[in-house]
């Protein structure tokens, strides 16, 4: 028993000096030019001018009588914004920062997401074309342009969703092959 307090050391260390590596220090975030010219990069690109397109029709457009109209917006603008903020995140790489969120899985329900409004505000942004304004006027034409647009963003979406959801799975690789690489 005499032994024991010749043995304890008392000396505290911070994890650098005791050499785990580990520096809780925020770095600024570097840009990776390079996601830009990536598959889902491209389509995220595609997704914003698509989506303010739509966007900016219907905004365009006298809409306020007409409620389909209101949800469209409310589409158009919430997927665009969080597609920008998504955009960010992925072009900074603060994905790699952020660990403790899975933003394969959140990438990929966002997108899965996205389509489903999608296909619904297009439905109604197509089905209220004929009915909210006269044929071959300007208010149809912004319109009909901002149904085509929309259709147009869901594929877009809906190819995010497709390709968001091989990255999560892995591309068909197995568990051996994932630990082996360190994925």
């Amino acid at each position: 028993m005499s032994e024991f307090p010749s043995k304890v050391s008392t000396h505290t260390s911070t994890p650098e000096a005791a050499g785990s590596g580990r520096t809780f220090a925020l770095r600024t975030p570097t840009c990776d030019v390079g996601f830009l010219s990536s598959f889902i990069g491209i389509l995220m690109i595609v997704e914003i001018v698509l989506g303010l397109l739509v966007w900016a029709l219907i905004a365009d457009s006298h809409y306020y009588p007409y409620p389909g109209y209101h949800w469209v917006m409310f589409v158009a603008v919430f997927c665009w914004l969080l597609t920008v903020i998504f955009l960010v995140v992925y072009l900074l790489q603060l994905h790699l920062k952020l660990r403790m969120i899975p933003w394969s899985t959140v990438f990929m329900m966002f997108n899965l997401g996205a389509t489903i409004l999608y296909v619904i505000a297009f439905i109604t942004c197509a089905a209220s074309v004929l009915p909210t304004s006269v044929k071959s006027s300007q208010e149809y034409n912004k319109r009909a342009a901002a149904s085509f647009f929309a259709c147009l963003v869901m594929i877009a979406y809906g190819a995010s969703t497709f390709f968001t959801f091989m990255e999560w799975r892995g591309f068909g690789t197995n568990a051996a092959t994932s630990q082996a690489n360190g994925v």
